[in-house]
């Protein structure tokens, strides 16, 4: 039987020095006491799997609608994902597991319901009342919104993991009033950054082509492709169709991450860093791509706008999905009694605006659609597709 302390101790024995360790978090908003067994980071990966917000990822949409695909990706196998590649890179590197896995299960909570046609269509409704942001509402729902403790509201993660959500803040906050405010997160926390632009540049590659919306000609030019595409050519000659593309798709994941692992490895050992604090203090982040992948990665990145994420077949169906997220929100808005009792309660603190956002961007796709035609019944059935 191995204590808690006792596997805080293993940490400290064999993970890098610049390593976020359990045993030396900053703590928790609400103080709790530490578990017999389980590391601190432990108890924050259960608590997001558990979680309702984790749950209702499984039907939100990533870039297609959900629904409208058997494998096409959900918001849910994209976070799987994401902390699958995170684990890869940190164990490599040396770095804390459960924390990066815990900020990469966490890190798409805050999205609702539609993907980005949604997050955008919530930021234009709410923009006279502080704008939308999923990352900013994953923070919301891990500190305010889930409800699974009598004592305190959120999941009372601990800072670490609240750290890792804030990948797009100018700084980070510190962990108590008055402390230090630093440059940059943890390692574990740049790493679940990029392992999630890893994970959906790849991954919505994959999703256009398994639905033809892109095909491999158009994906020729590209040096994120055509390297891959040539070695299992080479050693595959016999793989056509969509078993060629898959294979493609998995050599240039694995590319990415060995990449990543080795440019990662050689920046922290030219900064010199030996603790997670020095790391917190400098000005660039240490995870990062070589120069020519993310070259190659920004061109992947502009072909994906221009000719998937913004395809007809996509846009439409996200366009009418759209419209009647904007009635449904505009229908709250009239009738706040609507609203669920939790959310209704919020009212008087954040608003409505912000109270009608927050239910909204909890739901699931399908919950949206159901909502309208509960709501205008004398439309017949809502339908995105």
């Amino acid at each position: 039987m191995k204590t808690r302390v006792e596997l805080e101790d293993r940490e400290r024995s064999s993970l890098a020095p610049y390593a976020q360790i359990s045993g030396e978090s900053a703590g928790r908003r609400h103080p709790e006491p530490p578990h017999p067994h389980r590391l601190t980071y432990e108890r924050d990966r259960a608590r997001i799997i558990h979680s309702r917000a984790f749950r209702r990822l499984e039907r939100k949409t990533q870039v297609f609608l959900n629904g409208t695909g058997d494998h096409l990706r959900t918001r849910l196998t994209h976070t799987i994902e994401v902390a699958s590649i995170s684990r890869t890179i940190a164990r490599a590197l040396g770095l804390n597991e459960d924390l990066t896995e815990a900020i990469a299960l966490a890190h798409d909570l805050g999205h609702p319901p539609f993907g980005h046609s949604g997050e955008e269509v919530l930021d234009e409704l709410m923009r006279p009342h502080g704008g939308f942001d999923h990352n900013v509402q994953s923070l919301r729902i891990v500190e305010l919104i889930e409800q699974k403790y009598p004592r305190f509201p959120g999941l009372n993660l601990s800072f670490e993991v609240l750290e890792g959500l804030q990948k797009h803040a100018a700084f980070y906050d510190p962990p108590a009033r008055g402390g230090e405010r630093h440059p940059s997160p943890s390692l574990e926390a740049q790493i679940a950054n990029l392992a999630d632009e890893i994970t959906y540049y790849s991954h919505d590659l994959d999703d256009g082509l398994d639905f033809q919306l892109i095909t491999p000609t158009q994906l020729a030019e590209l040096e994120v492709w055509t390297p891959s595409f040539e070695e299992v050519r080479r050693h595959f000659p016999r793989l056509r169709g969509r078993d060629l593309n898959s294979y493609v798709i998995r050599s240039i994941i694995d590319r990415q991450v060995q990449d990543v692992i080795a440019t990662s490895a050689k920046a922290i050992a030219k900064s010199g860093v030996q603790s997670v604090e020095e790391v917190r203090r400098r000005a660039r982040p240490l995870i990062r791509y070589s120069a020519n992948l993310l070259r190659a990665n920004k061109k992947l990145r502009r072909f994906l706008y221009a000719n998937l994420y913004f395809h007809p077949r996509v846009a439409e169906v996200n366009q009418r999905a759209c419209r009647l997220l904007r009635e449904v929100f505009d229908a709250y808005l009239g009738k706040p009694a609507l609203l669920g009792k939790a959310t209704a309660g919020r009212i008087e603190k954040d608003g409505l605006h912000r109270a009608v956002c927050d239910y909204l961007s909890g739901m699931t796709d399908r919950y949206l659609l159901e909502e309208h035609t509960r709501l205008f019944p004398a439309r017949g059935s809502s339908k995105a597709s």
